[in-house]
């Protein structure tokens, strides 16, 4: 799972205890400074820097709790104290604000307004300005490389300090040229300031708290699932985010007649492509196969045997007047009593009238499944020069078969096993090529008797022989 590393731990933490340390020296210098001056605009500055530092204080205590692994009790993390810290922040800032402001409005409409202005308490303003930027890049600069919700809030804090600094300075300059009046006016809008900056915190936040997922994520996650081969849609897409770590849950449907082995390549690829688009993204791919309407009866029985693990072949679905029928051979470990045996067959047949309707008519012939293991040896050099002899007589007779090469000839406990190499036409159907290497098979064991099987590898004209 992707999660905030030691190294991006140690460096919010420290980041934090710096904004820590550089708030509260503010806030000391602006207060003393409001008490001398009687500004409002520098009280208001004061009251800002305590917040932030309050804030600030919070910050350290969600990044420290935060970014905790995930454990039993929460799957995805600790990540999003952090998002509640950040809201417990734009909290503070519009209170602040509304603070402010009622004190402005009250000394517009009193007109009680004493400020004295001096070199030292314009200096601390400057002062706080340059360190509120520097505090603000540094928290932006670390917030977006490790995600933190707290840190982007603090760099908030920061850089609404920084404006009404700003503010406060203009209205001590008013002040120095006699209009008092300027002192409220920069104490007011410095409460909009920080309430507005206060209300698009909270909303980023509760948008992250109510698992928002970030700009374009969906459609862009969305649009790379449907184009991937083997995808038939996007059943259901979820993406929330958690701290630095982006949860993506994906259900796709598939075809059902799909391979497991592309089946589990697409889930890979999907979750791969994915964390291309979002490198912090913690993907889960859930695959769907489904029934299609173009899936044939032959492929509804091939599918439902290869579900039960069973091995069947020489499947054969007629379209009778009004019904189907359906024939296979089933293969079944030779040492399987009758009875054992005529239950599987029984509970596949009725698995496939299930599929296909309980009219169709189906009938297995149950045979021995071939040995996953036979022991052999090459047999003697007669008895392969012999079998080689007949090989080449039959396959003279026939005119379609050509160039018979790597002959193999194996004696195992059932009996004899020949292998063998040959050619036809690359237009040839298999149809003529399944005749003619069993009309050879029939001719071979016919002349010896002792071959059991005989396995005729063909390939087409023109090819590079086939290795063995």
């Amino acid at each position: 799972m992707s999660g905030t590393t030691s190294h991006d731990h140690s460096e919010k933490k420290r980041v934090a205890l710096i904004s820590m340390g550089a708030s509260g020296g503010l806030s000391l210098a602006k207060f003393g400074a409001a008490l001398f001056t009687g500004s409002l605009g520098m009280l208001s500055e004061a009251i800002h820097s305590l917040v932030d530092m309050l804030a600030t204080i919070v910050t350290w205590f969600a990044i420290s709790w935060g970014d905790r692994p995930a454990d039993d009790d929460h799957h995805y993390g600790h990540a999003k104290i952090e998002n509640v810290a950040a809201l417990f922040e734009s909290g503070l800032l519009v209170g602040t604000a509304f603070f402010i402001a009622y004190e402005a409005v009250k000394r517009l409409i009193d007109g009680n307004a004493d400020v004295e202005v001096t070199w030292w308490a314009t200096a601390i303003l400057v002062v706080s300005m340059l360190i509120d930027y520097n505090r603000s890049r540094a928290l932006r600069k670390t917030a977006k490389s490790t995600s933190s919700a707290a840190l982007a809030a603090d760099a908030q804090h920061f850089e609404s300090d920084m404006w009404s600094s700003f503010a406060a300075l203009i209205g001590l300059v008013g002040v120095w040229y006699g209009w008092q009046w300027t002192d409220a006016v920069a104490g007011l809008l410095v409460s909009i300031f920080i309430a507005t900056i206060g209300w698009k915190l909270g909303h980023t936040t509760i948008a992250t708290l109510l698992d928002k997922a970030p700009e374009g994520a969906t459609d862009d996650i969305r649009k790379l699932a449907e184009n991937m081969v083997g995808v038939l849609r996007v059943e259901q897409l979820r993406v929330r985010p958690a701290g630095n770590t982006l949860f993506v849950s994906l259900t796709a449907d598939v075809p059902r007649m799909m391979a497991i082995t592309d089946i589990v390549a697409l889930k890979d690829n999907l979750a791969r492509q994915t964390k291309l688009l979002h490198s912090n993204a913690d993907v889960t791919v859930t695959i769907n196969p489904i029934e299609l309407d173009s899936e044939t009866a032959f492929d509804k029985v091939m599918l439902i045997a290869a579900q039960r693990g069973l091995s069947i072949h020489h499947l054969t679905v007629q379209k009778l007047e009004k019904k189907l029928a359906v024939s296979f051979d089933l293969e079944v470990e030779g040492s399987t009593p009758l009875k054992d045996a005529h239950e599987i067959a029984t509970a596949l047949e009725s698995a496939i009238r299930g599929s296909l309707g309980p009219d169709v008519e189906v009938e297995s012939h149950i045979e021995p499944q071939p040995l996953q293991l036979i022991e052999g040896q090459s047999a003697d050099g007669l008895t392969a020069k012999k079998i080689q002899a007949t090989l080449l007589k039959l396959a003279k007779l026939e005119r379609s078969l050509s160039d018979v090469h790597s002959v193999r000839v194996r004696n195992t406990l059932g009996g004899l096993y020949v292998h063998y190499h040959c050619r036809f036409a690359p237009s040839e159907t298999i149809y003529v090529v399944h005749s003619v290497v069993d009309r050879i098979e029939n001719g071979l064991q016919k002349k010896h008797p002792l071959i059991k099987r005989v396995v005729a590898h063909a390939e087409p004209v023109g090819q590079v022989r086939h290795k063995l």
